[in-house]
């Protein structure tokens, strides 16, 4: 499917990709994540060129108190496995963001707020992990009858089988696309 028509009347959401990979089973993601990023680059490119939104929604790690500046100040400390991601994938000046306390991003966030604002009817959905806070998003989007794309190559779980099981469920029972992002 053509990817412009994927992300007409779409916002580009970047998941949890903001973060310090300091967790068990990172050192399985990581390897993956070179790719990821290249693919959700490409898509941020694509989304500024056809003037639809990027949107961050980001862990907010327990940090209760901090803002996104501050999570991304945390997650590029010296010596997170997670700071050249961070750097790489960072918000620009016309991304949103939004941070989430738990999987969902629609979860006592701002987001379905953000998304009327935006008039958005199609979401594309990027980040990690694929089979936890992406799936999590993706249910949630579909519940609110939003159409889906997730690209199979902009998004990682900790194993390449689990973020497979993911897209699988969000193809058959979501109805979603996971077309990868075209090269």
């Amino acid at each position: 499917m053509d990817a412009d028509k994927l992300l007409a009347d779409s916002a580009v959401l970047v998941i949890d990709v903001i973060n310090d990979f300091a967790f068990s089973g990172s050192d399985q993601l990581l390897p993956q994540m070179d790719g990821v990023v290249r693919a959700i680059d490409a898509l941020r490119r694509r989304a500024d060129a056809l003037q639809r939104p990027v949107i961050h929604v980001n862990d907010n790690f327990g940090r209760w108190r901090s803002n996104f500046d501050q999570v991304i100040e945390y997650c590029q400390r010296e010596g997170a496995p997670g700071a050249i991601i961070t750097e790489r994938l960072r918000p620009r000046g016309t991304d949103y963001f939004v941070l989430k306390p738990g999987q969902s991003g629609f979860y006592q966030t701002p987001l379905p707020a953000l998304l009327r604002h935006l008039k958005v009817s199609n979401l594309v959905l990027t980040g990690v992990a694929g089979d936890q806070c992406v799936l999590a998003t993706a249910m949630d989007a579909h519940i609110r009858d939003f159409g889906l794309w997730v690209p199979e190559d902009a998004t990682a779980s900790i194993t390449p089988r689990r973020n497979r099981r993911a897209l699988d469920h969000i193809a058959e029972v979501l109805g979603g696309s996971i077309t990868p992002v075209p090269g």
